[in-house]
């Protein structure tokens, strides 16, 4: 089984904004295949799932707001006895430009609070990440420039980024990191 993470803040308020990346990655992936999400509220997440090449995979979005994502993940994962090495988190990434996206199978939180939370409850930066860019960000401050929507003129690149990062998810399940890396990055 493979869980895939997509990391975001709860309510229509949060909806478009940039630091929902990971959960706009996530409903792509839910409605390119015809899944909707249903709240598990002991796994503090929204959850669906799907079967790709005869495995199990779990979309989850959790529903504890950013700062907790931990909680959610790591709920999960115990629940449903998920390996480590078998997850996928989705988040945005400040320091990348719109259009790009970074695969990474661990490292630092970056100052990323979703991120932090995640290494926090799992023990471990030892996790498989795919960074979606949201920059550059103007002078103002950060957690003021992730909050914002995306404006109308980013939004025919933020289709083409997720459709990127969608075919980027697919092809690690199948052909692991490095690859991916290679091809992706």
């Amino acid at each position: 089984m493979k869980l895939i993470t997509g990391l975001g803040n709860i309510g229509d308020k949060y909806c478009f904004t940039r630091h929902n990346a990971g959960f706009m990655l996530v409903d792509k992936i839910a409605l390119d295949n015809n899944l909707s999400f249903k709240t598990e509220s002991k796994l503090k997440c929204m959850l669906t799932r799907m079967r790709y090449n005869g495995e199990d995979i779990l979309l989850i979005k959790p529903t504890t707001f950013m700062n907790l994502s931990g909680e959610a993940v790591s709920a999960v994962i115990n629940y449903y006895k998920i390996d480590i090495k078998d997850i996928i988190i989705i988040y945005d990434d400040i320091a990348l430009d719109l259009g790009r996206i970074r695969l990474r199978p661990n490292g630092s939180d970056g100052g990323h609070n979703g991120i932090k939370s995640i290494i926090k409850h799992l023990g471990t930066k030892d996790f498989n990440r795919l960074k979606i860019g949201i920059g550059p960000q103007p002078p103002i401050p950060s957690e003021n420039y992730v909050l914002q929507n995306f404006p109308k003129e980013h939004l025919e690149l933020l289709k083409e980024t997720l459709k990127k990062a969608e075919d980027a998810v697919f092809f690690l399940i199948d052909n692991g990191m490095e690859k991916t890396q290679n091809k992706f990055n």
